[in-house]
């Protein structure tokens, strides 16, 4: 089922506000479990788990930036 743009905006604002920080969290509580290995491979973890997060809602982001497609009478971004 697809999503309409106020409902994919609201996702979105759910997600940056809620999600983002416990995954970040999470994201650094695995590499003090891990004991904090060398410098390059805590770059790699948290580099991976920067991108890995993203995947799952990369469809609810797309588009977000732009003028509601459904409302004809936004005149956003228009000369």
């Amino acid at each position: 089922m697809a999503l309409t743009y106020k409902a994919k905006r609201r996702w979105a604002l759910v997600i940056l506000l809620l999600g983002l920080p416990i995954y970040i969290v999470l994201a650094v509580t695995l590499v003090n479990v891990l004991n904090r290995p060398g410098i390059l491979i805590e770059f790699l973890i948290y580099v991976g788990l920067g991108l890995v997060w993203i995947l799952p809602f990369k469809n609810i982001f797309k588009g977000i930036g732009q003028a509601d497609p459904d409302d004809p009478d936004q005149t956003r971004f228009k000369d």
